[in-house]
């Protein structure tokens, strides 16, 4: 099979139901954050509200993250994504019954519920991270890692274009009770496929003895790899400080005045982005600047959020996310390439474990680092300091990591 092949890793059976779980997957959990941070701001009228949504998902998922990666090193992987897809099919089925009249009165009183459903499935995606990133690489070649990251990013950022639009629509012409439904089925059906790939043998185990001296050796490898960690230090804090995710409920109701339907598509535009860059990325690969490239997409990310937050124009605002996760994308698929290709495959799990807190979870923490930020500072100002946050970040990056500037290329 040809590593020029645009399309080489779609050609293998198993990696295309990988991707097709992962497409259900995305699209159920996206369309529940629509879903979710609309039910919770209409509840609250709260900023910080829909921060606490963000910090109720991340401190599970921060906490069982490195022995998640341990356990995804030393246990089949697809066991692990199984049992984790299954238990984010109870979480969605808890919310569905929130939308029935004894469960509506429930959170009518206290929102509390529906937080303790985000914390539960927060440990299942603490789990099912690094498991999935380290089991996509056994489905495939060494020779087209880049073809298949490219996909199966392409395929995330699809499904995370249609999840945010899809819950908006639903919601908005449905109810929320087709909306958490239709979530519910599209978690089911993940599971479905999940369970149709063929288990793979674990790769032979690391040397080092004991849990956490396991841990202790994936850390090390990640802290004491330049390009590793200012690639994934890079993502860290321009997802941290850069993005508006969390306030997008805002933006949509108080400034550009679009409703829930709106909120979908602005949930929507960055993955527009993301998807157009990976079909481009897919056909032209990134051969040489590497690290270059990376940086001064970073800084466009940073520059693009800090526009968006002063557009009082609907269709402005969404071509700056879109423009916003069309650098993003870049990030995405360097990152991914760099970590599966410079990592041992019997430390990909504890690499991964690490990369998941870095960035998996900045994406939850940003979300109440913008919910504070918001309330301190207001909703546009909070957004221009995350941006000037980010530029400061690629500043002090391209300084302190020449070997990520210098990067030509990865094989």
């Amino acid at each position: 099979m040809s590593s020029s092949d645009p399309y080489a890793a779609l050609r293998i059976r198993d990696f295309r139901l990988f991707v097709l779980s992962r497409l259900f997957i995305t699209l159920a959990i996206q369309m529940q954050g629509v879903i979710v941070g609309w039910q919770i701001y209409a509840l609250t009228k709260d900023p910080l509200s829909l921060g606490l949504i963000g910090l109720a998902e991340a401190l599970p998922a921060i906490g069982v993250s490195l022995y998640a990666g341990h356990l995804a090193d030393v246990v089949e992987r697809k066991k692990i994504i199984v049992t984790c897809v299954a238990v984010l099919a109870l979480c969605s089925a808890a919310l569905l019954y929130f939308t029935t009249p004894a469960g509506a009165h429930l959170i009518s009183q206290n929102t509390l519920a529906i937080y303790a459903v985000i914390f539960v499935s927060g440990f299942a995606r603490g789990f099912l991270s690094p498991a999935n990133f380290s089991f996509m690489p056994q489905l495939v070649d060494r020779s087209i890692y880049q073809n298949a990251i490219t996909w199966n990013s392409t395929i995330w950022e699809g499904a995370a274009v249609g999840g945010p639009m899809i819950g908006g629509l639903i919601y908005g012409f449905g109810g929320i009770t087709a909306a958490y439904s239709a979530d519910a089925f599209l978690v089911v059906a993940a599971l479905v496929c999940y369970l149709s790939i063929p288990n793979r043998p674990l790769p032979p185990v690391s040397a080092e003895q004991g849990t956490w001296q396991k841990i202790k050796a994936g850390i090390k490898f990640v802290f004491g790899h330049q390009i590793i960690l200012s690639a994934i230090s890079l993502d860290l804090f321009a997802v941290l400080f850069g993005g508006a995710v969390a306030l997008l409920p805002i933006f949509a109701d108080e400034i550009l005045h679009t409703g829930e339907i709106g909120l979908g598509f602005l949930r929507s535009a960055p993955a527009i982005g993301a998807v157009l860059m990976a079909v481009y990325i897919t056909h032209n690969p990134i051969k040489k600047n590497i690290g270059k490239i990376l940086l001064w997409c970073v800084a466009g990310f940073g520059l693009s959020m800090i526009a968006f937050s002063l557009s009082t124009w609907f269709w402005v605002s969404m071509a700056l996310l879109v423009l916003s996760g069309m650098f993003d994308c870049v990030s995405v698929i360097v990152r991914g390439t760099l970590i599966h290709t410079l990592t041992p495959e019997n430390m990909k799990g504890r690499v991964a474990a690490v990369n998941s807190m870095f960035i998996g979870s900045s994406n939850e923490i940003g979300m109440l680092e913008s919910g504070v930020a918001a309330r301190l500072l207001g909703v546009v100002p909070s957004v221009i300091f995350g941006g000037l946050m980010t530029l400061g970040v690629v500043g002090i990056t391209a300084w302190r990591a020449p070997a990520l500037r210098a990067l030509q290329q990865v094989k």
